[in-house]
């Protein structure tokens, strides 16, 4: 097989476990289950409890945080491992990724299948990694305090998630750049910066999406289409459209209808273009896309009282799979962007 090819399936699998990570993130914000583990360990922190006085130990460090203080003090041990489990995993997973970069990454150079070229850029993926995890960890311990604050901030939430979406962006660009032909590729500057303008609305919105799970926002007005029968909600421009929970919901809202008729002019562009059958046969997906996507935040929305308590139950589900198909519309653009960049990018 080519060498090219080798690597950019190696990055492709990296991708989707990187995607894997951002879903178990949403998993553990959805739960409840962020704060559970209080110290970082990461060698030491792989091994779960192994036995009943090390599990009360962990119980008793998360008892210490006003997350337990003021919102689960009637945990049982039964309810701290069901949330333990999932930071664990969340944590264990990212552990995983780097193995799987690691060793692969040291068998390609001894068979001389990875380049000089692509060291540089297989290196700097690495750092960014490392920093992916830096800051996850900055954004739990924010939440590992004898306060008030009972989550992790939703500004750092949005970092964190921001960030490992430009981690995904690059891997999946580099892999394009592995895996695409030269005469796959088009050349329509008025197409990529259209694309482009989507993506940084995207963006945006993704942003907006990460306050609104943060501040858990959604609950705040669980009607569709009025925002609790009302077209702006009250006192709008009185309060913070960064940190007040029912304007962050009207940004994300309006930023959806925007997104969903953007994406649909940029459909109706894209299907005059004289362009090659790889990019004639997919450029449908950022539509179906941005529908699903619609209809899934429509559905969380209205599903939003349904909330379980450390748990996961029908407004969990829809939630995360409305970050799923959010992560996949974003990559969609990454692979237009891609396809209608004017310099044929190729590894050697």
């Amino acid at each position: 097989m080519d060498k090219n090819k080798i690597v950019g399936r190696w990055l492709l699998l990296g991708v989707f476990m990187l995607m894997v990570q951002v879903l178990l993130g949403g998993i553990t914000r959805l739960t409840g289950s962020g704060l559970s583990i209080t110290e970082w360990k990461p060698l030491l922190g792989a091994l779960p409890p192994l036995n009943q006085t090390e599990w009360l130990q962990l119980f008793e460090k998360y008892k210490q945080i006003a997350q337990y203080k003021y919102l689960n003090q009637d945990f049982t041990l039964a309810d701290f491992k069901f949330i333990f489990f999932w930071e664990w995993f969340h944590r264990n997973w990212a552990r995983l990724i780097s193995v799987v970069f690691l060793v692969p990454f040291i068998w390609f150079l001894y068979k001389k299948i990875i380049t000089k070229e692509m060291v540089p850029k297989l290196l700097g993926l690495f750092t960014l990694g490392l920093g992916q995890g830096l800051i996850g960890w900055i954004m739990v311990a924010s939440g590992l305090n004898d306060e008030n604050n009972l989550y992790v901030s939703h500004i750092r939430l949005a970092i964190h998630f921001i960030s490992a979406l430009v981690l995904i962006g690059f891997t999946y660009w580099f892999a394009l750049s592995l895996l695409i032909n030269k005469k796959d590729r088009i050349i329509n500057s008025h197409l990529k910066q259209m694309s482009i303008g989507v993506l940084v609305l995207l963006s945006i919105q993704l942003v907006y999406g990460a306050f609104m799970a943060g501040l858990k926002a959604a609950i705040v007005a669980p009607t569709w289409p009025g925002i609790n029968g009302s077209i702006l909600p009250a006192g709008l421009l009185q309060q913070s459209f960064l940190h007040h929970p029912i304007n962050v919901h009207f940004v994300h809202r309006s930023l959806a209808f925007l997104l969903f008729i953007t994406v649909i002019g940029w459909y109706g562009k894209s299907r005059l273009l004289k362009s090659s059958a790889l990019f004639s046969r997919y450029k449908i997906f950022p539509l179906i896309l941005v529908l699903a996507q619609a209809i899934l935040g429509i559905l969380s929305v209205l599903n939003a009282t349904h909330l379980t308590r450390n748990g996961l139950g029908v407004f969990e589900y829809l939630a995360l799979f409305h970050q799923i198909i959010a992560m996949c519309l974003a990559m969609s653009f990454v692979w237009v962007i891609y396809m209608v960049s004017e310099k044929a990018e190729t590894q050697g």
